[in-house]
């Protein structure tokens, strides 16, 4: 797995981050470092897809990046099962393509460079967000949170991972201040981080959980469950009535 260097190289002036040619080189390696219990969440997700799908219904992975999901689903399902995976990064998706490649059930998984707010999403029971809303603009997250309910079958989930902040600063700092220790445990320097967080401001924009729930709550999801929380990363499972 190539390493994560990207950052280690003092730059004059730090690039926004975005998910070029570069990143979906080392992506592997930079999520397993930067994600607390990423491994987890994706498996645990993969089992709640198989939980929660129903018989000719789809599943979507909006924002899915290298296809780290869509892989372990293959996996899990070892059934008949339709994902359209979207992501709006072709080298992601080139990444994604390679790692499908050989897999018996490649064909079960249906790519596509698109920009995930003009994604026509229909008769799904399964959408999965993870990381991703994160990056739109603020202005057109409940836009998005609106089309996957519409979207969803009667009982069909929602899975939403993301990046949080806490709304009291002593916390929020808490939550930073832990987060910054476990990239170092990972192997990240004081520099690497401070470029990445660079990179990344203005262009990554948490929420807190409360914002995150009242909008869910706002385009009608009843039933919410914070299965997952670690510091400022927290995944739900959201289920349409």
């Amino acid at each position: 797995m190539p390493k994560d260097d990207l950052y280690k190289v003092p730059q004059n002036k730090v690039a926004p981050f975005e998910f070029n040619q570069d990143v979906a080189a080392v992506f592997d390696d930079m999520i397993q470092r930067s994600v607390p219990f990423y491994r987890e969440i994706i498996q645990r997700q993969a089992q709640l897809i198989k939980l929660f799908y129903q018989p000719e219904s789809l599943i979507y992975d909006l924002g899915c990046s290298n296809g780290n999901l869509g892989i372990h689903l293959c996996d899990v399902m070892q059934d008949n099962f339709k994902m359209i995976a979207v992501d709006s990064s072709k080298p992601m998706l080139t990444v994604y393509e390679e790692k499908l490649a050989s897999h018996p059930l490649k064909d079960r998984i249906e790519l596509h460079c698109k920009d995930i707010l003009h994604v026509d999403l229909h008769r799904a029971s399964v959408i999965v967000l993870n990381l991703t809303l994160q990056f739109l603009p603020l202005d057109h997250r409940l836009e998005l949170l609106e089309q996957i309910y519409s979207a969803l079958l009667p009982g069909g989930v929602f899975l939403f991972t993301e990046k949080i902040i806490h709304p009291e600063d002593s916390f929020s700092e808490l939550q930073k201040q832990f987060y910054y220790a476990f990239k170092k445990e990972n192997g990240y320097c004081e520099l690497e981080i401070s470029q990445k967080r660079e990179a990344l401001e203005n262009v990554l924009i948490p929420e807190t959980v409360d914002a995150h729930l009242a909008r869910l709550r706002q385009v009608g999801f009843q039933k919410t469950e914070i299965w997952f929380k670690w510091f400022n990363f927290c995944s739900l499972l959201c289920q349409k009535s």
